[in-house]
Order: structure tokens, then C-alpha cells, then sequence
């Protein structure tokens, strides 16, 4: 395993968010996180589906594979509390391209675009307006994990209450409460 605290994020650019009005007036944010993995989309879809996969990087863990539409598993959260434990459907699996889900209350959305070197990894989660910073630090850390432990130097999983202690966390919060100020209070 690669040292953690050789570790650092870059900076606050693989996120953006979208506002929309539901028809009761409601407004519903979603956080899109995207990065550049350098691996075939094939190796990021079961990194996305399996179980032993998702232990090493998502913020939840699995006890079923992802990869297939009607499947239903049961995710727990990695480092609540108390035992957060939900049960999803997947909604789309379309190996290695799209995979839709929902894990508690956030809607999950997966894009795998093959790129010349690689795979465009591409999230659509809703979330709270005012959770949107802390999910884009939580998000951009994961899909480093993620992309440290498909090249085999992995580092561990940085999620839940844990990822909010390292530093790198709490700079990236900063920069994307800065960066979406001005979309997050707009009315």
C-alpha cells in the first residue's frame, strides 16, 4: 500500500453543480463529479459494481454486485454512527457505458465514456444544498482512491467521518464552497 500521507488532492476542478425546479417549486441540487481515470472502461465498470471493489474506495459498502439491472443490494454506509444500511434496485446497468441506482435518499447516475488513454468517469448524485461543498471534497477524494487503487498503488479508503479529518478533505470543501457560491445562492 502507498503511503497516505504522501497523499494529496489536486485542486478543486472536478466538480460542478445544477439547480432545478421541481413542478411543486421545489428545488433539487445535483453535484456532477468527473475526472480522467487511466484505465478501460471495462476495469472502471467493476470497480463501480463489485464488491470487492467498492470496499477499496466508495463511501459504502456492497453485499452484492451492482452490475445488473433488478439486482438488489444492500449498501452500508462506511463510518456512520450507527449501522445506515439501505437496499437499492439497480435501475440501469448497461456494462461498461451507464449504471443508475439509488443509495438512501441520493440518485445515482454513472457515465463511463472510453477515451484514446483511458475512461471519462463521469457521477450525477443528488444532494442538499447545503452538503454540496462537503459531497465534492468527499466525491473528488474517492475517485482518486479509485483511480490509486485500479494502477495497484493503493492508499485506502478515505470516506465517511474519517475523510473529514485529513486535511486534504477540509481544503477542498473551502475551495468548493468558493467555487459554487455564486450557483448555490442564486435564487
Amino acid at each position: 500500500m502507498t503511503d497516505l500521507a504522501q497523499y494529496t488532492p489536486g485542486p478543486a476542478n472536478a466538480a460542478h453543480v445544477q439547480k432545478d425546479r421541481l413542478q411543486n417549486g421545489e428545488e433539487k441540487w445535483t453535484l456532477v463529479v468527473a475526472k480522467q481515470l487511466r484505465h478501460s472502461p471495462e476495469k472502471v465498470w467493476a470497480a463501480l459494481t463489485d464488491p470487492a471493489h467498492l470496499r477499496e474506495w466508495a463511501p459504502f459498502d456492497a453485499d452484492g454486485n451492482l452490475g445488473a439491472v433488478g439486482v438488489t443490494v444492500k449498501l452500508t454506509t462506511v463510518g456512520a454512527p450507527a449501522p445506515r444500511i439501505t437496499e437499492t434496485t439497480v435501475k440501469r446497468a448497461d456494462p461498461p457505458h451507464a449504471l443508475e441506482y439509488t443509495w438512501g435518499d441520493f440518485d445515482m447516475r454513472w457515465e463511463l465514456e472510453a477515451t484514446g488513454n483511458g475512461t471519462h468517469l463521469t457521477l450525477w448524485i443528488n444532494i442538499s444544498q447545503r452538503f454540496i461543498s462537503w459531497g465534492a471534497a468527499g466525491w473528488h477524494i474517492c475517485f482518486d482512491v479509485l483511480d490509486r487503487h485500479l494502477s495497484g498503488q493503493p492508499i485506502g479508503r478515505i470516506a465517511g467521518p474519517e475523510s473529514m479529518k485529513f486535511a486534504g478533505w477540509q481544503r477542498l470543501r473551502d475551495e468548493y464552497a468558493k467555487q459554487f457560491a455564486a450557483a448555490t445562492t442564486k435564487g
